[in-house]
């Protein structure tokens, strides 16, 4: 049943006068009136007829009403300190909605440029679906460029992180990363939260590579899993540029993560892979599209995702060549393993095609653990539950392995397995 719960854009205007009177004031009244004009996505959207956004508009709209202050990112100080401490990264931070200015020191300090959007001319976009929501809660932004030639010797790390404790909480993070020509660099986006009352968090990032410029990029979702997260990220590949992207689904309970590449000059090459682990009421969606706006250039995409308990997963991922963009090269796979009756996954897999000279492929599984598999373990002195792990383990350490920093596999091994344990256990189901 479609609900009919709508965005409070009277009271959303009031939080956008009252947030602080800087640069962006006029790009957020331009997003606030988009967004009255617009709404919210809805299941009528035919990108969106697997997801309701009514829970997250819901907790939106009460956080309004309430005018509830974001809590103190002091409450975050060792969730925080152990995540740096565990991973090496030059880490930005970013609690709560809120940018900390003293972890930029350490990006600059290894060279790069980091500004916030109240201190420069960078002016964020809004066209896609829940970034006018971004832009109108937005308090400030992150500007990051790496310099022609640059390579970064450990990665970039963007803390995302948020705590929802005495009330419900809403955060908004907008970031823009600009790699310039034949430059090098490794991105984490590491998101986590805390706390047992509602919380919602919209991330809008945005990376444009220059001619022949590297990213390897990593993603892992780790959140409460009473709390929920939209977000957005939008790449633009440069003439033989390369992006490496791998993203990892633990947390969250409803989560909706679209990933658009855009292919913007020939030689360019594209592989995103994923893995999204769904238990008891989890709802996990992820829309990848890839747009071939010219030849030859290359995509790759493979997802994979287990799913116990009641939990509802989504995979659509579209691949469109263009009229002109002859020499494509794009590939999309998405497998999906049910530990559940109560499971339920739809996957989507499109490609639209406007130019001869192309070479395009896509597949798609959904099932079970195979039966006869678990026989010749239990067979080899294997108790049926650590054969269903060992299993279940096999399939997740395909998308494992193919993390593009190979620095942060063993401790994503680590929190996939955590994670199975429940969902092999049953006590998801």
């Amino acid at each position: 049943m479609m609900s009919n719960v709508a965005l409070s854009i009277d009271a959303l205007r009031s939080a956008v006068r009252a947030l602080p009177g800087n640069r962006l004031q006029a790009v957020r009244d331009a997003a606030l009136k988009q967004l009255g004009e617009r709404g919210t996505p809805t299941i009528r959207h035919e990108d969106w007829k697997y997801t309701d956004l009514a829970p997250v508009i819901d907790i939106s709209n009460d956080w309004l009403a309430a005018n509830t202050p974001v809590d103190d990112p002091a409450t975050l100080a060792e969730t925080i300190s152990a995540i740096r401490k565990r991973q090496d990264a030059h880490w930005i931070v970013i609690a709560n909605g809120e940018i900390d200015e003293a972890s930029l020191a350490t990006a600059r300090a290894a060279g790069i440029d980091v500004s916030l959007f109240s201190e420069s001319d960078t002016v964020p976009g809004f066209d896609a679906p829940l970034a006018d929501l971004n832009v109108a809660l937005l308090r400030d932004g992150l500007q990051i460029l790496v310099h022609p030639d640059a390579s970064l010797e450990k990665p970039v790390g963007l803390l995302l992180v948020d705590s929802a404790i005495a009330a419900d909480s809403v955060s908004q993070v907008n970031v823009n990363i600009e790699m310039a020509a034949n430059s090098e660099a490794c991105f984490v986006e590491y998101h986590a939260s805390l706390g047992g009352a509602r919380h919602y968090a919209n991330s809008v990032i945005n990376l444009a590579l220059a001619d022949a410029a590297r990213v390897r990029y990593l993603r892992l979702q780790d959140r409460h899993t009473a709390h929920s997260q939209t977000g957005r990220l939008h790449v633009q590949l440069g003439r033989d540029s390369n992006f490496d992207h791998c993203a990892f689904d633990l947390g969250g309970k409803l989560v909706r993560n679209d990933l658009a590449i855009q292919i913007a000059g020939p030689g360019a090459n594209a592989a995103f892979h994923g893995l999204y682990v769904a238990g008891n009421e989890q709802h996990i969606d992820n829309h990848t599209r890839v747009d071939h706006k010219v030849g030859p250039a290359r995509s790759e995409q493979q997802y994979r995702g287990i799913l116990g308990g009641s939990s509802r997963c989504i995979w659509n991922g579209k691949a469109i060549v263009h009229p002109g963009a002859d020499g494509t090269d794009a590939e999309q796979a998405n497998h999906n393993l049910l530990l559940s009756a109560k499971a339920e996954v739809d996957a989507k897999p499109e490609l639209e095609i406007y130019a001869d000279d192309v070479k395009c492929a896509h597949g798609t599984t959904v099932g079970q653990l195979d039966e006869n598999a678990l026989f010749y373990l239990r067979t080899r002195g294997i108790d049926k539950r650590a054969a269903r792990r060992l299993m279940t383990r096999a399939f997740a350490e395909t998308i494992v392995a193919m993390a593009p920093i190979e620095s942060w596999r063993e401790m994503i091994s680590e929190r996939v397995v955590e994670r199975l344990s429940t969902l092999t256990h049953g006590e998801d189901e």
